[in-house]
């Protein structure tokens, strides 16, 4: 029988114990407000970070050249630890989490190489095949000396919701081990070093990713559903959620919002971060957001609904940071489940916010999204569809770059997702800068 689902107050009351352990010592008194602006720049979080439990099969090299060669320029932190990964491994355990009030902001970090980090997950996945080769594309009219700030959107597929209810029927289960899938979670966001980087479906966001991206230089924040499906999980790691990491060298927390999306007047189950960014090299102030709206087909009114509250908190957000009538610029990244023709699409793309989807940049007419961003195959059928996006206020950035998408060749016959790719959706990323702004260029 499965465990009792913990919502709403209880899951909120409970939840900064539950979820913040083993990350450092110092006690702290627990609670969460809405709207947090940040304190001054400081060494972030710290403690030992989680062992890798299991011993994972490991398989050939695998990053991708061209991915390398188009890292950013700037670093996602200072490599100080020729044996990361050696303490890292200890730090990746799926340990039952302690009971503890703790502000891993207060708590010191040790920096890690994300080099040796890479390596070691191609070490240890080396008995897998490789994941896709993706090629990115530079875009017309793309300024490359401006200093860019690469983005990545990706909801990485829950844990418990892979094993325990999505049904990917011609995926293996011991392809979605979590011993090995997170490294392979990890190989993808490592070769591709995003500045900001939004995740959906974290379930393993304090024993896992903040844990180790932290030491890779990033700062970071979750929020998860009031009420997640993996709570219905037997053996689940809690509930999953939205969360958002970015370069703490790069650019300073100004304040961060986490909403609980509204549809027809009713609280949903669907959430989303707001966080106000200042660009350390550019002295410029944006807004990022993550969100992850209902899935299924049939709730297409929920899903334009939320879109609609989610566009207003984000133009009251802006509004609030910027000098400017329609606020600073903004980034939202998100999985959908909508298709472009659906109507919470096509809010986005008429708001009064001047979104634009960066992957229509990958089309030769530049309006065209690409033909499928998920591709898995459930008892009900395959399904290839496109649901993830990243917009961008095109009065505010430049597209200079997208990463390609695999073809179908690549993802192969079973579809996602599989041995050599971890999630049923696929990463987007793309390299964005800052339009001049006119008053600058006097």
């Amino acid at each position: 029988m499965y465990p009792v689902r913990r919502c709403a107050p209880l899951l909120q009351r409970d939840l900064a114990a539950f979820c913040l352990s083993s990350l450092c010592s110092q006690p702290k008194s627990s609670g969460r407000v809405k709207r947090t602006p940040s304190p001054a720049p400081h060494r972030g979080h710290a403690g030992s970070v989680p062992p890798l439990t299991g011993q994972p099969q490991p398989r050939a090299s695998s990053s991708s050249s061209a991915a390398q060669k188009a890292v950013p320029a700037y670093p996602m932190g200072s490599s100080s630890s020729s044996r990361l990964f050696s303490t890292l491994a200890q730090s990746l355990s799926s340990a039952p989490l302690a009971h503890a009030h703790v502000d891993p902001e207060e708590c010191e970090f040790e920096q890690a190489d994300p080099e040796a980090l890479l390596r070691e997950c191609e070490e240890v996945l080396r008995n897998r095949p490789p994941r896709p080769h993706r090629d990115f594309f530079r875009t017309r009219g793309s300024i490359p000396h401006n200093p860019q700030i690469r983005v990545m959107q990706w909801n990485i597929l829950a844990q418990a919701l892979g094993e325990g209810k999505d049904g990917f029927v011609r995926c293996p289960m011991d392809a979605l081990n979590w011993a090995e899938r997170k490294y392979l979670i990890l190989e993808e966001i490592l070769t591709y070093r995003p500045d900001i980087l939004c995740l959906q479906e974290v379930d393993h966001y304090y024993d896992t990713f903040q844990p180790v991206l932290s030491r890779l230089g990033y700062q970071s924040t979750f929020c998860p559903k009031p009420c997640s499906p993996c709570l219905d999980v037997r053996d689940n790691n809690g509930p999953d959620g939205c969360a958002l990491f970015f370069s703490r060298q790069r650019f300073q927390l100004l304040c961060t919002d986490h909403l609980r999306l509204s549809a027809m007047m009713l609280k949903t189950n669907q959430v989303a971060i707001v966080a106000t960014l200042l660009d350390r090299v550019m002295g410029r102030t944006f807004c990022v957001a993550v969100t992850h709206l209902k899935a299924r087909s049939g709730w297409e009114a929920f899903r334009s609904a939320q879109g609609s509250h989610l566009l207003q908190q984000l133009r009251t957000i802006s509004s609030q940071q910027g000098v400017q009538p329609e606020g600073v610029p903004m980034v939202v990244c998100g999985d959908f489940n909508a298709e472009p023709c659906e109507e919470v699409y096509r809010r986005f793309l008429a708001s009064p916010l001047g979104l634009d989807s960066a992957y229509r940049r990958l089309s030769t007419d530049g309006n065209t999204e690409p033909p499928y961003t998920s591709w898995k195959i459930r008892p009900s059928g395959e399904s290839c569809a496109t649901l993830d996006y990243i917009w961008y206020s095109r009065g505010g950035f430049s597209v200079d770059a997208v990463l390609s998408m695999p073809s179908e060749e690549q993802i192969g016959p079973d579809r996602l997702p599989s041995y050599h790719y971890p999630s049923d959706h696929l990463s987007l990323v793309c390299d964005l800068s800052f339009i001049q702004e006119p008053h600058r260029l006097m």
